[in-house]
């Protein structure tokens, strides 16, 4: 599962949001793949994220970077460094993916991330500098099917504008 978290209302914050529509619009995935707008539903993904054997997790993340940098954040990286994080929605996010445990079925989770330029003023457009990190963060989406070795088909981004999304 690829789930998409943000709130597009908020400049970078919609981060998520964007990569997964843009991704859906040039790869066709198998079946057994779900691509999921999680907007800002934190503990109401509990359901959702249980289902999934494997969770790819895109967002806005601060870490104090430099903006535009790309995170992949796995294991005992991922509470620490979402802690610092900006948003209610990502405290809700792992609340689930703990509450996860008590079902006993705990994905194994990896959580894809850039430092965001803005994600408190009220627009519906990433800033620029984010903007152009969306064809590298569904490059890094795809390293991780590569990974797993679950098949995709990608076709030409060319005909998708980011301005579009």
């Amino acid at each position: 599962m690829v789930l998409g978290l943000g709130n597009v209302l908020f400049t970078d914050e919609g981060f998520g949001i964007h990569v997964i529509e843009k991704l859906q619009k040039i790869c066709k995935f198998p079946d057994n793949v779900s691509i999921v707008d999680g907007g800002v539903l934190g503990l109401n993904l509990l359901g959702i994220i249980c289902q999934a054997d494997y969770l790819i997790v895109v967002d806005a993340i601060r870490n104090n970077g430099e903006i535009g940098s790309l995170y992949r954040l796995e294991g005992d990286a991922i509470p620490e460094r979402i802690r610092a994080k900006n948003s209610l929605h990502q405290i809700d996010f792992i609340e689930a993916l703990t509450m996860c445990q008590a079902l006993d079925k705990v994905p194994e989770t990896v959580i894809l991330g850039i430092e965001p330029k803005d994600i408190e003023t009220l627009g519906i457009k990433l800033t620029p500098t984010t903007h152009e990190k969306i064809d590298q963060m569904i490059d890094m989406v795809l390293a991780e099917f590569d990974r797993l070795g679950v098949d995709y088909q990608k076709g030409s981004s060319d005909n998708v504008s980011c301005d579009s999304i």
